[in-house]
């Protein structure tokens, strides 16, 4: 049958009338004549021309759908994503498929979680002058702080074995403004440690770690946003 490194086997993307092609353990299947394939894209988020033995692990159905369509190849040994991976890893991965996508979802929900209602909780004690909801805040920010570097790296791991670490758009976004995040978070932390009546006058220093107190919120919403288009892309009509 015929062979297809990973570059042959993008130019069968779906688009302009080109056939859909996906690989799934080295076998290439033609699935053009799917309507979940329309244009060569799959739920909003799988696109044709690639390798989805990975992707299919997370997916609700089976490796077995594929058997449905006609195989028109196989992938060259050597093209696999895993052939430029560390031995280690490699056996790590075929022993527990979930380290391969799943610790970067795992662990990204604790800062979002935690950095948001720090924003929230600050925003209460100055409503309310009620103390405990800003040593809330102040726990929400070291919990935010602890899993922000812990994110960064299964985030990164999950770029590079899954997206092979080529230039993406989201994540040339994703990374700086996490790293911003946690250096704006270990600002406030150790202010608000040195200063713990900091937020008790909005004036001067005050203002400034309101500021930076507020500006944690959007950080979050924008890593957050195009984290999610990593896993469901948006579609302009």
């Amino acid at each position: 049958m015929k062979e297809f490194d990973l570059e042959e086997l993008a130019a069968f993307d779906g688009k302009e009338g080109d056939p859909v092609y996906v690989a799934h353990a080295g076998k290439v299947y033609d699935v053009s004549g799917s309507k979940l394939w329309k244009q060569g894209l799959h739920m909003r988020r799988h696109k044709a021309g690639a390798d989805l033995t990975t992707d299919i692990q997370a997916a609700p159905h089976g490796p077995e759908m594929l058997d449905r369509y006609p195989q028109v190849g196989v992938l060259k040994e050597r093209a696999a994503s895993d052939a430029q991976m560390p031995e280690f890893l490699e056996r790590l991965f075929k022993r527990v498929p979930m380290f391969r996508r799943h610790p970067h979802p795992m662990t990204v929900h604790f800062p979002i979680v935690f950095m948001l209602f720090t924003t929230v909780f600050n925003l209460l004690y100055l409503a309310t002058g009620h103390r405990p909801f800003e040593v809330t805040a102040l726990h929400c920010l070291g919990a935010g702080l602890l899993f922000t570097p812990v994110v960064i790296l299964t985030g990164l791991l999950t770029w590079w074995i899954n997206y092979m670490a080529r230039p993406m758009k989201a994540v040339n976004i994703k990374l700086p403004a996490s790293l911003a995040l946690f250096v704006v978070g270990l600002i406030l932390f150790t202010w608000r440690m040195a200063r713990p009546d900091v937020l008790d006058r909005l004036a001067g220093p005050g203002f400034v770690y309101l500021v930076l107190v507020l500006s944690l919120a959007p950080m979050v919403i924008l890593i957050g946003w195009f984290g999610a288009q990593l896993t469901f892309p948006f579609e302009k009509e």
